[in-house]
């Protein structure tokens, strides 16, 4: 038995997104928040700084992917996260996110 509205976070380098898939294929919808004016100063992206960028947008991102979506939270089935590869720090932001989610919902 396959899900049928899944939540997919990715958070592997210096991009926060999320989407809501149905049916494998249908996205229902695909937010992202970019961090390349938060970088940017510092000519490339900082590892450190890019994990605690995710920290702060990542549940503001998810919220906006499920309302986008049309959906409640309590409608996701499944959630899958970005787990590599990727720099570690803002790798273990999502997929931390994505097993408490899961948990939750």
């Amino acid at each position: 038995m396959s899900a049928d509205r899944i939540l997919g976070i990715e958070t592997s380098c210096d991009e926060t997104a999320a989407a809501v898939v149905s049916r494998g294929s249908d996205v229902m919808s695909s937010v992202v928040s970019s961090q390349i004016e938060l970088h940017a100063r510092y000519g490339g992206v900082v590892p450190e700084v890019a994990s605690r960028a995710h920290v702060e947008l990542l549940m503001p991102v998810v919220a906006q992917a499920i309302v986008e979506a049309g959906i409640e939270d309590r409608e996701i089935e499944a959630v899958a996260a970005t787990y590599g590869p990727g720099l570690v720090g803002a790798l273990l932001v999502g997929v931390s996110a994505a097993k408490a989610m899961s948990m939750v919902w």
